[in-house]
């Protein structure tokens, strides 16, 4: 399980690795630059192929574009290297940026806020007719969402308080019920940011500043953990042909004697000899 740096780019934030199925390439971008990324691990090589405003996050869309959430609450779809906005900003969040996102499964997206001076943050729920409704609020900071292999359940991580809480999820209906606390991050090994499901059920939770991701049990008990050379573990997502390997983005490039000697980049773990596979991410299928 021994981490390999595979593309350096100095993030000051790197955020949302997400596996394109098709491609059969590694997607992430830096939030504060709005730089998207992809890395190809046949060849090795990595590239910058688009340059967005402040971008939280985005998803794969069923038709081969790509939703992007960002700053003010902005929300464009990207296809063939032009982004049309489906909303110019959100009220309420013209001082904020959406953060973590995740496309469910009946083809929507739960998409979350950053916290501004004047207000907490929040998660919204993004249908495929491009209608826009908030979900949870009163967050202190969303970020990492995940679902469970079955649909029933929800992760959801609200980072300053160091909890990772879980939902109940009606999957026919797209509906967030039964709020409870998964896991409590103690306060010395930082706080909980990405996250993913393996195709065990297993729970795997990035630690910004705490230099690791961890893997829960499904009862929230921690299995393991895998230690990084950057301090900020921004998000991971799994990867590669059989969804072997985990990819892992890292935030504090701008400071790699502070934040570590790999800082900013994207890590790559092959997870086969552990017999630990991931599944593939939901496509979303927004048509406003």
């Amino acid at each position: 399980m021994d981490p390999l740096l595979v593309a350096d780019y100095g993030c000051m934030v790197g955020e949302n690795p997400l596996w394109h199925p098709i491609e059969k390439k590694l997607y992430w971008v830096d939030i504060p630059a709005g730089r998207m990324y992809r890395f190809d691990p046949i060849t090795g090589r990595s590239e910058v192929f688009f340059s967005a405003p402040v971008t939280g996050g985005f998803t794969f869309q069923k038709d081969g574009s790509l939703l992007l959430f960002m700053e003010k609450g902005a929300i464009g779809i990207l296809r063939d290297n032009r982004l049309d906005l489906i909303y110019e900003s959100l009220p309420g969040e013209e001082d904020s940026r959406f953060n973590d996102v995740i496309a469910d499964p009946l083809g929507g997206v739960y998409c979350g806020t950053m916290p501004s001076k004047d207000h907490l943050a929040s998660l919204y729920h993004l249908g495929k007719d491009g209608k826009i409704s908030k979900v949870v609020q009163n967050v202190h900071l969303s970020n990492g969402i995940a679902f469970s292999r079955d649909q029933k359940t929800m992760y959801y991580v609200d980072s300053p308080i160091r909890t990772v809480y879980r939902f109940d999820y009606d999957k026919d209906m797209g509906k967030l019920s039964n709020q409870s606390v998964f896991t409590v991050t103690p306060e010395d090994e930082g706080v909980p940011d990405g996250m993913t499901v393996d195709a065990m059920g297993y729970v795997w939770v990035a630690k910004w500043d705490g230099g690791c991701v961890v893997r829960y049990t499904p009862e929230g008990a921690e299995e393991r953990r895998i230690e990084f050379s950057a301090a900020r573990c921004a998000s991971l997502s799994f990867g590669g042909e059989d969804y072997g390997d985990i990819y892992m983005t890292a935030a504090g490039g701008e400071n790699k004697e502070i934040y570590g000697a790999g800082a900013g980049g994207l890590f790559k773990v092959d997870m086969r000899g552990c017999e630990i596979y991931g599944v593939p991410e939901y496509m979303s299928d927004v048509r406003p």
